[in-house]
C-alpha cells in the first residue's frame, strides 16, 4: 500500500509525470483524474469513483482488469527467472514456446517472431527489417513506404512519421520524408475529393487506383512496402469499403511491394479472432504487426511477425562475421512472454473470441440506436471497435466547427454517469475488454444518449451551429 494521500499523488503526477498526448492549455489546472484500482469491467480512481472502462484502458485489456490468474503467472516466472539476455544464441523458455504459439495462430507462413517491447518498436523494426531485406536480396533502391492519410502507427520517430493523423506533427521534426508517403484513408464517411457520390465498388477501385498509380509514381523498383491496419482506430475508427484489403493486397504482389498489417489493435479478439487480416479480410500479409491484446495490457509487449519468404533471406549470413544487429534489451522478455501465454490461454478457454462474435454485432446495432440524435452523425466499426461521430445536423451531416469540441464534452459527460470513452476531435472511440456483457453494452448506450442529450442542451444547438 502507498504512503500518499490522493491529493499528494495528484500533486506528484502534475509536478513530475508527463503524460503522452498531455493537453497543456487545461492540464496545470485540472491535473490528471489517477486511477488507483480496477477489475473486470471497471476502474475504480482515486476519490472512490467507479467507471465502465469503454475503451479497455486503451484498445488493449481484452481479458478485463484484476485477472488473478495472471498476476500468479507473472509472479511465478518473476521468482522463476525474470530477466536473462535474449541477444545471439540465448534465449527463454517462454519467448520460445509463446513465438511457437504465435506462429500457429498467425495466418499462412507467418512463421516467424521479432519481438519488441510495443507497437511503435514493432513498427519500426518491421521497417527496418524491409530495408534490410531489400538489402539482401540486391534491391537497394527498394525504401519507399507508402501508409495512409488518418493512419496511427506510433510514437517512436519513423512509426510517428508513418501516421498520417498529420495534427499529431505540430512542432514535431519529420524524419524519412523522403521515403515515408501517404495515400487516402480507406473511409466511407468522408471521402477525397473525386469520391464523393460513388457507389462502394467504385470507390474501392478509386482507392486501389491511387495506391497503384503511387507506386508508380514512385517507380515500382523503388517501393519496399505498404502499411495499413485492417481497420484505422486512432483517426476515426475508419471502414473501409468491401474488398478493399485483398485489392491492396493483390495490387502489393503485382509490384513486388510486402504488405504490413498494423494489428496492433485489431488482434486477441477485438474483431472475434486472433487475427483478422486473413479470417475477416481475405488477404495474407507478408508481416503482422501485434502489441496490445498481446498481453491484455499485463505487461509490455509487442511482435513482428515475419514470413517464411523473408525470413529465408534475412536469416542467411550477408557477409563474414555478419549479424542480424537489430534487438532490444527486453526482447522476448520471459515475464511478458509468460504473460501473452496465459492471456492466450484465457482468451481461448473462455472462448473470447466467439463471445466477440456474438455480441460484437449487438453493440453495433445498440449503438446505431442514438441515429435520432441530432448530433448523430455516422457510427461505424466493427464488433468491439467503434466510433461514434458528432455533426451539426443529423440530416444534412453538416460536420461541426472545431471550437464545439464535442468530444471532449460527451467525454466529461459520459464520465460524470460512470463511463469512459476515448475523445478524438468531434468523435468519441469505444473499445471495451472482451468480457463485456450485453446489459453492460445496453448500460453504455444508455450513458452516452443521455450524454449526447445533455451536450445538445448545454450548447443550445440551434444557436451555436447557425
Amino acid at each position: 500500500m502507498n504512503q500518499y494521500s490522493a491529493k499528494e499523488i495528484w500533486e506528484m503526477d502534475k509536478k513530475h509525470f508527463i503524460h503522452p498526448y498531455t493537453d497543456f492549455s487545461s492540464f496545470s489546472d485540472e491535473g490528471s483524474q489517477v486511477v488507483s484500482e480496477a477489475n473486470g469491467m471497471y476502474i475504480i480512481d482515486s476519490d472512490d469513483n467507479k467507471y465502465l472502462d469503454g475503451i479497455a484502458g486503451l484498445w488493449c485489456v481484452n481479458i478485463g482488469h484484476g485477472r488473478k490468474e495472471m498476476a500468479e503467472v507473472i509472479a511465478e516466472q518473476v521468482l522463476k527467472m525474470q530477466y536473462y539476455n535474449p541477444f545471439g544464441h540465448s534465449s527463454n523458455e517462454p519467448g520460445s514456446i509463446l513465438a511457437a504459439k504465435l506462429a500457429e495462430l498467425a495466418p499462412g507462413d507467418l512463421n516467424h517472431v521479432f519481438y519488441t517491447t510495443g507497437g511503435s518498436t514493432a513498427v519500426d523494426s518491421a521497417i527496418r527489417l524491409v530495408h534490410f531485406y531489400n538489402n539482401v536480396r540486391g534491391k537497394n533502391n527498394k525504401k519507399q513506404i507508402i501508409s495512409r492519410n488518418n493512419a496511427y502507427h506510433g510514437s517512436t520517430y519513423v512509426a510517428a512519421n508513418l501516421t498520417g493523423i498529420h495534427a499529431t506533427k505540430n512542432s514535431f521534426d519529420r524524419v524519412a520524408d523522403n521515403w515515408i508517403n501517404h495515400i487516402s484513408a480507406a473511409d466511407m464517411f468522408h471521402r477525397p475529393s473525386g469520391a464523393e457520390n460513388l457507389n462502394e465498388t467504385e470507390y474501392c477501385n478509386f482507392l486501389v487506383n491511387e495506391f497503384e498509380n503511387r507506386i508508380i509514381q514512385l517507380g515500382e523498383e523503388n517501393v519496399a512496402a505498404f502499411i495499413a491496419e485492417p481497420l484505422m482506430g486512432a483517426g476515426g475508427v475508419l471502414v473501409a469499403p468491401t474488398g478493399y484489403h485483398k485489392a491492396m493486397y493483390d495490387i502489393c504482389k503485382k509490384y513486388d511491394v510486402l504488405y504490413i498489417a498494423d494489428e496492433v489493435v485489431t488482434s486477441f479478439g477485438r474483431l472475434g479472432h486472433f487475427f483478422a487480416s486473413e479470417t475477416v479480410y481475405d488477404m495474407q500479409p507478408d508481416i503482422i504487426i501485434t502489441a496490445k491484446g498481446i498481453s491484455s495490457g499485463y505487461i509490455p509487449l509487442g511482435a513482428a511477425i515475419i514470413s517464411d519468404r523473408i525470413y529465408e533471406v534475412i536469416s542467411k549470413p550477408q557477409c563474414e562475421g555478419g549479424l542480424l544487429s537489430i534487438g532490444y534489451t527486453y526482447s522476448g522478455h520471459p515475464v511478458a512472454c509468460a504473460a501473452a501465454l496465459k492471456n492466450i490461454e484465457i482468451i481461448e478457454s473462455e472462448n473470447l473470441c466467439e463471445h466477440v462474435q456474438e455480441v460484437g454485432p449487438y453493440f453495433q446495432d445498440k449503438m446505431k440506436t442514438l441515429s435520432n440524435l441530432k448530433i448523430f452523425g455516422d457510427s461505424r466499426g466493427s464488433h468491439l471497435m467503434l466510433g461514434l461521430e458528432f455533426v451539426a445536423d443529423n440530416e444534412t451531416l453538416e460536420p461541426l466547427p472545431i471550437e464545439a469540441d464535442i468530444g471532449n464534452r460527451i467525454f466529461e459527460s459520459c464520465r460524470k454517469l460512470g463511463l469512459i470513452v476515448r475523445p478524438l476531435g468531434n468523435i468519441i472511440v469505444l473499445s471495451p475488454p472482451l468480457i463485456i456483457s450485453k446489459e453492460q453494452i445496453d448500460s453504455m448506450v444508455e450513458i452516452i444518449r443521455k450524454s449526447m442529450e445533455q451536450t445538445i442542451e448545454d450548447l443550445k444547438f440551434e444557436e451555436f451551429c447557425s
